[in-house]
Formats: structure tokens, C-alpha cells, sequence
């Protein structure tokens, strides 16, 4: 089994991929129990025209059209980003068994930063939650975007 590390470099590739895109660089990839990538994605709601098309999403929605399930159960969601509360209700909904996050998002963060809607108790789903891996690395592509924008 590869580590946290060697998927989390997975997601921040597709962050990149999204950052030549011209989005908003946040990347996320779904590792099945066998360790194999199943999913991948990254931010595209202005190329998709689609304001669900976060990175968490878009891996969700191609793990599920790969393994033929909407639940991913076993299944395992690295993202650069903290995810935000649409994205949790997506990940909650998949019945993922873990997410690991890079950077925390000041601004919209639910597990960390605005609230923790993986720890309310009416959720029939455990998600086991993890972050700070390779925290400076996503968070240097999300300044250097901004950074860029704001000339």
C-alpha cells in the first residue's frame, strides 16, 4: 500500500491540471481499499459551467461511474483543500471511510475552520477526517492563483 503522501502528490497533480485550466487550483483523487486510484479530479466550475464541479465532486462522480456504486464505501478522498459544505454532503452521501485534506479554507471550511459537519451526530455515516498533509504545498498554489489574479 502506497502512503497519504504518495496520493496526496496525486491530488496536488490535479490541482496543477486545474491551475492550466485557469481554476481555481484545488485537486482531489478516491483510493479504493486495494490502493488503487479510482477517481481523480479538479476544480472546473467555469469550464463546466457547473458550480458543483469542485475537485471532491468531480473524483466522486468518475470513482462512482468506475466502480458502478455511488457508495464508496472502503474508499478513501485525498483533497488539497479543505472541503467545503457541499462537498461534505457529497462525501458523507458516498459514504466514504476517510478524507485526507491538505490546506485549510479560512473562509468556507467544514471540518476545521467554520464548523464540523463530519462530527454531527445525525448523520448515519462515520467519515474518519484527517488534515494538514502537504498543507504548504496546496496552499502555496492557491496564493500564487490569487496572487496572479489580483495582479
Amino acid at each position: 500500500m502506497r502512503s497519504d503522501e504518495f496520493y496526496m502528490h496525486r491530488a496536488l497533480d490535479q490541482a496543477r491540471l486545474g491551475l492550466a485550466a485557469g481554476e481555481v487550483p484545488v485537486g482531489a483523487v478516491v483510493v479504493d481499499a486495494a490502493g488503487e486510484i479510482v477517481g481523480a479530479g479538479f476544480n472546473a466550475p467555469l469550464g463546466c459551467h457547473d458550480p458543483s464541479a469542485h475537485a471532491e465532486v468531480q473524483a466522486l462522480r468518475e470513482a462512482g461511474a468506475r466502480l458502478g456504486n455511488y457508495r464508496l464505501e472502503g474508499c478513501t478522498l485525498y483533497v488539497t483543500l479543505e472541503p467545503c459544505v457541499m462537498c461534505t454532503g457529497a462525501i458523507l452521501h458516498a459514504r466514504l471511510a476517510r478524507v485526507v485534506y491538505g490546506a485549510a479554507e479560512p473562509r468556507s471550511g467544514m471540518v476545521e475552520s467554520k464548523a464540523n459537519l463530519f462530527a454531527q451526530p445525525w448523520f448515519p455515516h462515520r467519515v474518519v477526517v484527517e488534515g494538514g498533509l502537504l498543507a504548504a504545498q496546496a496552499s502555496r498554489l492557491l496564493k500564487a492563483f490569487f496572487a496572479e489574479r489580483r495582479g
